[in-house]
């Protein structure tokens, strides 16, 4: 069995989305294929990167982890310096400031990577975005896959970049959109694959249930993630607000996830904070349909959740990734502005039987392409190909 260390900046059971979730996910599932340590830090906020697990070793559900104390918590002043570097052309020392100082920037992690290099067979980084992979992939270049979960953002252009997405021997990617933008952006670009992750579903899901247990009286759209701007939350308020204005309906929308913004004070808008993963799915099952506002992804995991539950996605078009999925799907519609934004929730509310079309349209796409038994195979191959060369 070979030796395969997963390395991303934070990992457990409280973080509960992005590359953090896929990296928990995936290293679960091929745990029965590969001996597998996760290597990450003690930090579970990203804004602070404060050491919040004791350093060492520790399993969660059957997978081995070595946590590593971060240098130093994030500066309170570094989204004014984060902005400054975004905006202009910066010297390479500039570039590599900013990057130690985004974090989270673990010596005790790097020098573990040094001493355990020939320990491990392979080395499967996960975001390209964090000091975690930028200094700690070079170290084992010569055995390091790297997950990018990469989108069209400020910071894939500094330069920096072109050195590290130089260096690992695989890329993988999670959607044939990330790594068409990839090839754009970079004009080298390693070998990879694309191959996304798979979905963690229950068995069965009860919408009523959830009604129940939350005093939802009224049919509601839903909302699942981080409550951020960068996520195209304050667009959806915006757009929500004023649909509700203009039409007549008594259809809510529901909100799950951790604020990083105010939310509107609206009796049209419940924010229930984070739920378990059984009320997600059952509010899925609930809801008329789940809308996405994000303007970036790599790929939807809330979105191929939706799908899984036969639950139809409004999804902001300007996102290629979204979009993509809605139209190889057919699982949703998607909106690049508020005209189009109210013309789709109107025609989604209005036709419900179309509606329930496209969430079943949804599911078998998911089921075709994104269960884990697929994932699974994917990954190994990607391994094999590399130990044939």
């Amino acid at each position: 069995m070979i030796k395969v260390a997963f390395v991303v900046q934070r990992y457990g059971l409280e973080v509960n989305g992005g590359a953090e979730l896929e990296c928990r996910w995936t290293a679960e599932h091929m745990s029965k294929y590969w001996d597998i340590d996760i290597l990450t830090t003690c930090a579970i906020d990203y804004d602070t990167w404060k050491d919040e697990y004791k350093p060492g070793k520790d399993v969660i559900n059957g997978i081995s982890i070595r946590r590593f104390s971060v240098d130093g918590e994030r500066d309170k002043k570094f989204n004014q310096f984060s902005d400054i570097v975004l905006n202009n052309k910066n010297s390479r020392n500039i570039e590599l400031e900013w990057m130690r100082l985004q974090g989270p920037y673990s010596t005790t992690l790097f020098n573990y990577l040094e001493e355990k290099k020939e320990y491990y067979d392979y080395f499967i980084f996960f975001t390209y975005l964090y000091a975690t992979t930028f200094f700690g992939l070079p170290i084992v270049k010569n055995k390091a896959l790297m997950v990018p979960t990469a989108h069209d953002e400020p910071a894939i252009y500094l330069k920096i970049f072109d050195e590290l997405f130089d260096q690992p021997v695989r890329i993988i990617f999670n959607s044939q959109q990330e790594m068409n933008f990839l090839r754009r952006r970079f004009k080298n670009l390693r070998e990879g694959d694309i191959i996304g992750v798979g979905i963690n579903c229950p068995d069965h899901f009860d919408g009523n249930r959830f009604c129940r247990k939350y005093n939802i009286k009224n049919d509601f759209l839903l909302y699942i993630g981080r409550i951020d701007t960068g996520k195209g939350c304050k667009e959806l308020f915006d757009f929500f607000l004023k649909f509700k204005k203009e039409n007549k309906i008594r259809t809510k929308l529901v909100l799950l996830g951790k604020p990083q913004m105010g939310i509107p004070k609206s009796n049209e808008i419940i924010h229930l904070g984070f739920v378990s993963e059984q009320d997600k799915f059952d509010a899925l099952d609930a809801s008329r349909f789940l809308i996405m506002p994000s303007f970036y992804e790599s790929l939807s995991m809330v979105t191929l959740e939706a799908f899984f539950t036969k639950t139809p996605v409004l999804a902001n078009g300007r996102c290629l990734v979204l979009k993509d999925l809605c139209r190889k799907s057919n699982g949703g519609l998607y909106y690049t502005n508020y005209a189009e934004f109210s013309e789709c929730l109107n025609f989604m509310l209005e036709n419900n039987e179309i509606s329930r079309k496209l969430g079943s349209q949804g599911a078998v796409f998911a089921k075709m392409n994104y269960n884990w038994d697929i994932i699974e195979n994917k990954y190994l191959n990607s391994i094999n190909q590399l130990n044939t060369q």
